[in-house]
């Protein structure tokens, strides 16, 4: 991405905040305004007060000084307060717009980018970017404007002398593009290794217990500190790339100096007018510097910038859906449907038509990699197949819009997934507001009265990060809880009891079968025994359907299901 671009998006970000940032920008051109003023009270005091003996009230002296530092301490209060109000802001709209765009950005884009990269992009990337801008709005502008009103007060003093102490400028400004290309470069590779380094760090944490059970500390530890090498190798040549400009910056100058000292006591300057100049001059170190220095946050803010602003620019989930449904009747088809993850993989589904009506509990079984998975991933729509067409109560999915489709779904995975709130939040997840009566209901009906009793505030109990509090059985029934306050007219049950006990799992199918009743139900089930109730039970192999039919029918055709079945049965015996 282009640097104008980049400046441009960002300058866009301020822009509902101009009105504090100019006051800001002002506030800084007051700061700089005090700079010249300083050494012009000292030429003064040398020339009137030491030399020429000119009698004045004392007290003028630290009156002067003190009102100076008075205004000059105001406008740096200001300048720093209102930057802080702007970039704050700032930062909370970029963050906004990254976290926006991660809540819509297809499923595919999950399971190509680390975890540990997406969370460093909100976090840590577009916190990179905000300091850039405050480190070059301070900096840049700030002490350019320092700069430019120290050069003003030195060309009124002398300009002959100023012209050869503005030698260091352009040597300046050659320093910094030499430098400018090998920042961005090492910038963007430390990028990602910040980014892996962030992913080891959460599946750290979030594995800890495999981790422990399989030895796997010292692996873990290798992971780990092979990123932390590489980022400490990153951070020592950006420093001595950035570094490195500082100090042949200051040998300049004091050149410079040296031959303005020299020329200086040879003129008819007074002691007052020299004093002035010299102090202006070494003035000039402290903002040049920080202008020097200010190109190796700018590279890194603009390196971390196109990875925010790609995933801002980032594609969308596909939806040109306009009809919107009220309470969808179920009837499901797939019509001819085909589809492949990557163009490297091969069909996962291959030409498979069905029809769901309404009511109807359909149940996908297979071995693992027959397409059962990939069959629901296109119900919900994650992902659209390639060729062929599903549709909902006869209208396309493709005519209808994406938050209305999912409005007719609930889901229980055998993943199940939890967050970090309370246990009314969870159940009611989706929900402005939960409805008490509603709740209640859905508590009963998923047989969780019992540990809605047990816990210190009820309902309005923290369960910690995944239901961390919770045990593995009462967190799938927090899960089919979920489905049943939602009340959709399609219900997905992906292994719905398999953190269950046979006492749990008992309580819960009897609520599973009210909650089924009337509803269009999909269900992915390895455990035959679970669905030979089912209207119907579809049998996939590699991406096909090869068989269809009721418990009894299957079992008589002696097929792949009753193949199945007779294995799962007597390995459950024995």
């Amino acid at each position: 991405m282009e640097n104008s671009s980049i400046a441009r998006r960002l300058f866009a970000l301020v822009r509902p905040y101009r009105a504090r940032a100019l006051l800001s920008l002002l506030a800084m051109a007051g700061t700089a305004a005090t700079q010249p003023l300083l050494g012009k009270a000292l030429e003064l005091l040398l020339d009137k007060g030491f030399t020429n003996k000119v009698e004045f009230n004392l007290w003028l002296v630290p009156a002067i000084l003190v009102s100076l530092f008075v205004v000059r301490g105001v406008f740096t209060f200001a300048t720093a307060y209102l930057n802080n109000w702007v970039m704050s802001r700032v930062l909370n709209d970029l963050r906004g717009m990254v976290f926006e765009r991660l809540l819509r950005l297809p499923v595919v884009r999950f399971h190509e980018e680390s975890t540990g990269k997406i969370i460093n992009t909100v976090i840590g990337d577009v916190r990179q970017v905000v300091d850039m801008i405050n480190s070059v709005f301070l900096a840049f502008v700030r002490d350019t404007l320092v700069v430019a009103g120290l050069l003003i007060g030195l060309m009124m003093l002398n300009w002959k002398l100023t012209l050869i102490a503005l030698v260091v400028v352009p040597l300046t400004a050659v320093i910094v593009r030499t430098t400018t290309a090998r920042l961005r470069r090492l910038n963007r590779d430390n990028q990602r290794v910040t980014g892996e380094m962030t992913q080891v760090v959460e599946e750290a944490a979030r594995g800890h217990q495999v981790i422990r059970v399989f030895s796997g500390e010292t692996y873990e530890r290798r992971r780990f500190e092979a990123r932390s090498e590489a980022l400490r190798g990153f951070s020592q040549r950006m420093t001595v790339a950035a570094a490195a400009t500082v100090p042949i910056t200051q040998i300049a100058t004091a050149l410079a100096v040296s031959v303005v000292i020299v020329i200086a006591i040879r003129s008819a300057m007074s002691v007052g007018e020299f004093t002035n100049f010299i102090t202006l001059m070494l003035m000039l170190l402290q903002p040049l510097k920080a202008l020097v220095e200010v190109n190796g946050p700018m590279q890194r803010g603009l390196s971390a910038a196109e990875t925010v602003f790609e995933m801002i620019d980032a594609p969308l989930e596909h939806d040109i859906g306009t009809k919107v449904l009220d309470r969808a009747n179920g009837h499901l088809e797939l019509q001819d449907v085909s589809f492949r993850y990557s163009v490297n993989n091969p069909l996962a589904l291959s030409g498979v038509s069905l029809e769901v009506l309404p009511g109807q509990t359909v149940a996908l079984v297979g071995v693992s990699g027959g397409g059962k998975s990939t069959f629901v991933n296109l119900v919900t729509r994650f992902y659209a197949p390639q060729s062929g067409r599903l549709l909902l109560d006869g209208v396309p999915y493709d005519d209808i819009a994406l938050t209305s489709l999912r409005a007719q779904l609930a889901m229980v995975s055998q993943n199940v997934v939890l967050f970090d709130d309370t246990l009314g939040a969870n159940i009611a997840y989706g929900a402005e507001q939960a409805d008490p009566a509603r709740l209640a209901a859905a508590i009963k009906a998923a047989h969780l009265f019992d540990v809605v009793a047990a816990l210190p505030e009820g309902v309005d109990t923290m369960i910690g990060e995944n239901g961390m509090r919770l045990s593995g059985g009462q967190r799938q029934r927090v899960a089919i809880a979920r489905a049943i306050y939602k009340d959709a007219p399609i219900l997905i049950l992906d292994e719905a009891t398999s953190a269950l006990d046979n006492e749990s799992e008992r309580a819960v199918q009897a609520a599973l079968d009210a909650l089924m009743s009337g509803r269009t139900t999909l269900v992915i089930a390895h455990r035959l025994s679970t669905i030979e109730r089912a209207d119907r039970i579809v049998v996939m192999d590699q991406g096909r359907i090869v068989e269809s039919g009721r418990h009894d029918e299957l079992l008589a055709a002696g097929g792949i299901y009753a193949n199945l079945y007779r294995l799962q049965f007597s390995t459950e015996a024995a």
